[in-house]
């Protein structure tokens, strides 16, 4: 399939994806966007998302953005990325109405919806699975660089077990656009700045390790937060630096989202299903990177997780851990 086909004939055309939108998730609707903006020219091209954090300020056009639904508008297409559509948030309703519905995702936990959908797990990301769905001659050099962070985003820069050879052939073809890339890793991936430092500090800090120290886990409240003026996103790559402590296999990370609620975010070193553990509570994702929300205490969302994650150590290692 190429995504053309599925849209040539429309007058409009909505994009949007998750709520929360990380670099994937961005990178793709953006991506999308830039390329039906050169094939389409003639089209009325939208694109729906809450407001990205300021390090994806390097995308073009990145403020043409809409982070409040046009509820009265009814697109011949809207395309829903990196998310099943009930994770669309408030522009759901814009997906449901459209004439043509279109979902393209790889994570293992969405069936699909809508009239056309594609979903490949087995890719590293949704950058890496529209590049496949692009005439490549349409994609331009601000396009390439859409897809490309991405792609780094959802690779942790080309580290995850999700990386394969083709992630890294379509990564050579993107960065022969000539745009800096070693600049943008630095710049949306790697880069925070002094309240992400010191929330990120206080995280580590305050971590604890349980299951015979194979998983940690830390959680900033909504009381911190507010000392350190800090926003969700702010909050990025703080269970990724969890996860690389030695003798982890599995990290958690939590913040207060509303009162005995906490978004947790997991990431596991291969001897956890994360994706398999988000799904009980609603959640999903990847094997090694997944998330979900929960009611209750910390307390109580610890416990219930690690129930799930003892039982997978005691499986793969045969013996109980406490």
């Amino acid at each position: 399939m190429k995504i053309i086909e599925e849209v040539r004939d429309a007058k409009t055309i909505g994009i949007s994806g998750h709520v929360r939108p990380d670099g994937d998730c961005i990178g793709s609707v953006m991506g999308l966007y830039l390329y039906l903006k050169k094939a389409l020219p003639e089209a009325q091209i939208d694109v729906y998302l809450e407001k990205p954090a300021d390090i994806f300020g390097c995308i073009k056009e990145i403020e043409q953005i809409r982070s409040e639904c046009r509820k009265e508008m009814k697109y011949d297409v809207f395309v829903a990325l990196d998310c099943n559509a009930e994770r669309l948030g408030d522009f759901y309703a814009l997906y449901e109405n459209a004439g043509k519905r279109i979902n393209i995702d790889h994570h293992i936990s969405n069936p699909g919806s809508g009239d056309v959908w594609v979903i490949e797990p087995q890719r590293s990301s949704t950058c890496e699975l529209l590049y496949d769905l692009m005439e490549e001659e349409q994609i331009d050099e601000e396009a390439a660089k859409a897809l490309y962070i991405g792609i780094i985003h959802d690779t942790g820069v080309f580290k995850y077990s999700n990386t394969s050879p083709r992630t890294l052939q379509i990564a050579a073809k993107l960065i022969s656009f000539g745009f800096d890339f070693p600049k943008i890793i630095d710049e949306t991936f790697y880069e925070k700045n002094y309240i992400q430092s010191q929330i990120m500090g206080r995280a580590i800090l305050e971590s604890i390790r349980f299951l015979d120290g194979r998983c940690i886990v830390s959680m900033i409240d909504r009381k911190t937060m507010d000392f350190y003026q800090a926003r969700p996103h702010d909050l990025d790559g703080i269970v990724n630096q969890l996860r690389i402590v030695k003798g982890v296999e599995c990290a958690i990370f939590m913040y207060e989202t509303g009162s005995m609620e906490y978004k947790v975010s997991m990431r596991s070193n291969g001897k956890v299903d994360v994706a398999a553990i988000a799904v009980q509570f609603g959640g999903g994702g990847h094997v090694r990177a997944a998330g979900c929300y929960m009611n209750g205490t910390y307390h109580d969302a610890i416990n219930n997780l690690s129930l799930h994650i003892a039982e997978q150590l005691k499986k793969e290692d045969g013996r109980d851990v406490r």
